[in-house]
């Protein structure tokens, strides 16, 4: 054995020391080392294998074996069984590389004549054996959730890992049996502060998650009875369809525009947000964006913004996510305090008349159509023409005008998606 591995040995026992000592000062979750002497050891025991394992392996190349990769599941599992978090997880495996690492530096700094062929022997093993261990630690805390918790919190962890670019995720989706898709469509349906007596929402999710298979989780809100309901549903490539002869430049559709095409989202989507919808039997705002799996962080960012923008509606057969397509005005009126508070005002002038805002939305819904928005409104097509002069003699704008369509789309969007309550 080289001086640099010889030195990693000489070191093992206090390296394992320093490593449960950093675990009980950085990680909440295992202060309870200073007080447990038996787990502390336990604990110990296994830091100290690993290192051992590690001086044993690395000279030759040799990988773990089977019964130490069963050995490291076996800790994970027991880890996982007792409770700990998927984040104290991830602080573990950060840490504990980081100090496997520090110490290849320090043996390298005390054994100064060290050959660049020992060093790099240890780098060659540490990386391809550290992600073995890692997925073998995975797959045990992986079993032990199977054990310990409910179908429909598993998805909640899954549908969290994704976000957070936990690799667990990986497998936490095969022990569910969900397939990870190259991109998915982000969704978050928001739910405003529902009246006490109100049934809780865990039967609904539940029943969301084994119909839709898709990881969902809820996270609550700022008011006691208020959250968001979030959802990451796959998105397949579309069949490619056979052609009838060769391609050319004009038979080759253009790319597509992310996220501004909102009818050309798949079903399940609008299915999902229905769903929850029909059950929650409140309004609610639903808002969706797409993007490759290692993004759903950002796009969690926008879906969230697109939904807080969205108007609140009840299930109906028209009910779909939002897109930016739909929004992309009043998420820019959200950034511009001095725009928004004009639309509110000009929204403030139409209160005297009879039900104008509720009118301008079915107007707009309808694409200006008299007979089918007189018919949504249950009203004869001349009321709804005496509205539209109301809000005309009110504010002086024309609602059917290009300048009217812009202000007013606006102004009911803002106050439908409560966004000035």
């Amino acid at each position: 054995m080289g001086s640099f591995f010889a030195e990693l040995a000489r070191q093992a026992s206090a390296n394992a020391r320093r490593e449960v000592e950093a675990y009980a000062r950085e990680i909440p979750e295992f202060g309870y080392l200073d007080t447990n002497s038996r787990a502390r050891a336990e604990t110990l025991e296994y830091a100290l294998w690993l290192r051992r394992r590690t001086v044993e392996l690395s000279p030759d190349n040799s990988e773990l074996s089977d019964d130490d990769l069963g050995y490291i599941a076996a800790i994970g599992e027991l880890r996982a069984a007792a409770g700990m978090s998927l984040d104290a997880r991830q602080r573990v495996l950060r840490l504990h590389t980081s100090l496997m690492l520090r110490e290849i530096n320090e043996a390298t700094e005390a054994q100064r004549g060290v050959g660049v062929d020992e060093l790099m022997r240890m780098m060659n093993w540490f990386a391809p054996q550290g992600e073995r261990g890692i997925r073998a630690y995975s797959q045990g805390f992986v079993t032990a959730l199977q054990h310990r918790l409910p179908y429909v919190e598993q998805a909640a962890l899954l549908a969290r890992s994704l976000l957070n670019g936990d690799p667990i995720s990986a497998e936490l989706a095969s022990a569910l049996g969900m397939e990870l898709p190259e991109r998915c469509a982000v969704t978050v349906i928001r739910v405003p502060d529902r009246p006490v007596g109100d049934r809780d929402l865990e039967s609904e999710i539940e029943a969301l998650v084994k119909t839709h298979h898709a990881p969902i989780t809820w996270c609550p809100g700022s008011g006691s009875r208020s959250g968001e309901l979030i959802a990451l549903i796959p998105l397949r490539p579309p069949t490619p369809q056979a052609s009838e002869g060769p391609s050319t430049a004009e038979t080759v559709q253009p790319h597509s525009v992310p996220d501004l095409a909102p009818d050309l989202l798949p079903g399940l989507v609008s299915d999902l947000v229905r769903d929850f919808a029909q059950a929650v039997g409140r309004p609610c705002a639903a808002g969706t964006a797409t993007s490759p799996l290692a993004e759903v962080a950002d796009a969690l960012d926008l879906a969230r913004r697109i939904s807080r923008a969205a108007p609140l509606r009840r299930a109906s057969a028209r009910l779909r996510p939002h897109t930016v397509s739909d929004v992309f005005v009043e998420l820019a009126v959200a950034d511009a305090p001095f725009v928004d508070e004009w639309l509110r005002a000009v929204g403030r002038s139409l209160r005297p008349g009879p039900d104008l805002l509720v009118t301008l939305d079915a107007y707009y819904r309808h694409d200006m159509h008299r007979g089918a928005t007189a018919a949504a409104l249950n009203v004869h097509p001349r009321t709804l023409d005496y509205r539209l002069r109301r809000v005309r003699e009110l504010t002086g704008i024309d609602p059917g005008s290009t300048r009217g369509v812009r202000i007013f789309s606006s102004v009911v969007t803002r106050r439908l998606s409560e966004a000035w309550h």
